[in-house]
């Protein structure tokens, strides 16, 4: 059944959006043309394009939606605890299972990153990484005053390492074609990442 055609601008976007991640988890976003994402929405190519101006302003749409999600769902999770290890561990399962809900996200934004030229929907996906890793250093930080992590610690060779952990987790589970398995091995990911950061009991 064709959805209705008098969405407003944000209802359209989220239905754009939903097509868009939903096609990354099938295909190389590479390949995924107007065409593909206005089937997908049962809508005709001149009824998207009432919408955005161009393809690309249909990558940066979705890839603003993307930053806004992952960024909110971090800062609730953290203010839901109060160690700022634990807000670490918090971001980090919530950004797993932020994943695992959409799994076309990392296609997306690697698919944003491979393009040769410096696209409006890249720069969007190298400053959504760029705060990523503000938090995660932040935390980190923050932790390590606390005492809750070793005082010789390189905060930036952490930070790295916080980040590569879901990094190989999405690449794992894409290579096995099971999107569960990131979120069944984060915990135990996580907690080796803590055996190798955190203060010894009573130094």
């Amino acid at each position: 059944m064709p959805i209705r055609t008098n969405l407003s601008s944000e209802e359209r976007r989220e239905k754009t959006v939903e097509a868009v991640i939903s096609l990354c988890a099938e295909d190389d976003p590479a390949n995924i043309t107007t065409s593909e994402i206005a089937k997908r929405m049962k809508v005709t190519q001149g009824a998207l394009f009432r919408h955005f101006i161009s393809k690309d302003a249909i990558w940066e749409s979705v890839i603003g939606w993307v930053a806004e999600r992952v960024m909110q769902r971090l800062d609730n999770a953290a203010s839901e605890v109060e160690s700022p290890l634990s807000k670490l561990q918090a971001m980090f399962l919530t950004h797993i299972e932020f994943i695992k809900k959409h799994p076309g996200v990392p296609r997306l934004l690697l698919g944003q990153l491979q393009h040769s030229r410096l696209t409006p929907a890249r720069r969007m996906v190298q400053s959504l990484l760029g705060r990523y890793r503000e938090r995660v250093v932040q935390q980190l930080a923050d932790a390590k005053v606390s005492g809750e992590l070793r005082r010789d610690l390189d905060i930036e060779v952490a930070a790295t390492q916080y980040i590569g952990m879901i990094q190989g987790l999405v690449v794992q589970s894409l290579l096995i074609g099971d999107m569960d398995y990131l979120a069944r091995q984060a915990p135990s990911v996580f907690e080796l990442f803590c055996h190798g950061i955190c203060a010894e009991a009573g130094t």
